[in-house]
């Protein structure tokens, strides 16, 4: 890329064409044991909190002609990870996530730039879960869960910013309802 950085894309369901080219790309590799298809493999195994989690992780390469590569500048591979998760007493739940990759190197840098993205997410949920109470949350009619995330986004950016208060996130947030002052001072940084 233009700026020395590359990108791990995750596809989604409702992205349409892409995500129906890259799946049945990846069921045909795996019904056909990946025979005569340029790809790499990766296992990770965890274990804590009562649970296991199984990651596996395939990419594969030279797929630009199959996906219009010209439109997605850098891209060299499409990856998947398949995440078993087993909790005691529980069936274990299977979970299947692609991604366009521009990554070079190995599969073990896939599978590492998955888990730290999942990682920063689950920061910032815990973050706003404590700071908004978003968990609490009983907001579920149309769009107005998402234009809410966004709104809590954009709060948790800008009370990060203010440094002039001390204290927590919640502190700040409660501080902001209640003072005028302080509420223009954040909205202004």
């Amino acid at each position: 890329m233009e700026g020395g950085g590359d990108y791990v894309l995750s596809l989604k369901g409702k992205q349409g064409n892409l995500h129906e080219t890259v799946e049945p790309l990846f069921q045909w590799a795996r019904q056909t044991e990946f025979e005569g298809i340029a790809h790499e493999f990766y296992q990770t195994l965890e274990a804590g909190h009562g649970r296991i989690q199984l990651r596996l992780h395939w990419w594969l390469d030279q797929v630009e002609p199959l996906l219009d590569g010209t439109l997605w500048k850098g891209l060299k591979r499409v990856g998947l990870v398949a995440s078993e998760r087993r909790l005691p007493g529980k069936e274990p739940t299977i979970e299947q996530r692609y991604y366009l990759v521009s990554l070079e190197g190995q599969v073990e840098r896939f599978a590492q730039a998955v888990r730290s993205h999942w990682g920063i997410e689950n920061q910032v949920h815990w973050v706003l879960d404590v700071a908004f109470n978003e968990d609490d949350s009983r907001i579920r009619k149309d769009h107005a869960p998402e234009k809410l995330a966004l709104i809590r986004h954009l709060a948790l950016n800008l009370l990060r910013q203010e440094r002039s208060a001390k204290g927590g996130l919640k502190a700040k947030r409660l501080k902001a309802g209640w003072d005028t002052c302080y509420r223009s001072r954040i909205l202004a940084t």
